[in-house]
């Protein structure tokens, strides 16, 4: 048995009106902003974690990809593990001060937040 496909229509068939659009209720993607104007903010974080520490980083506005290639390069030069998704990148250690000379080496506007 073939399984169905989930049908982006919302509930309409037929439209008897020449003029008619279908419209998706997904929301749009955001432009990504240029790093100049991005505000980030650093955390150490340890909250609902088991007392490991992690460095959080939020406030970034863009498009998912955006987001996980900015987390991706991140790991990669730091040498640990992470992940990015929801506006936040998530850095396995305490690495806030790395993480903000190197986000200010790529003209991004960081800040120190947190304890």
């Amino acid at each position: 048995m073939a399984k169905k496909s989930k049908n982006t229509r919302s509930g309409i068939v037929y439209s008897t009106d020449p003029g008619f659009n279908y419209q998706n209720d997904e929301p749009e993607e955001t432009e990504t902003l240029s790093p100049r104007q991005q505000d980030l903010k650093v955390w150490l974080d340890r909250k609902q974690r088991k007392g490991k520490v992690v460095t959080l980083i939020t406030g970034f506005a863009g498009r998912e990809k955006d987001l996980s290639d900015l987390g991706k390069m991140l790991k990669s030069r730091l040498g640990t593990g992470g992940a990015a998704k929801e506006g936040e990148i998530l850095i396995q250690g305490d690495f806030r001060d790395k993480v903000i000379e190197i986000l200010s080496g790529m003209d991004y506007r960081v800040k120190k937040a947190g304890g």
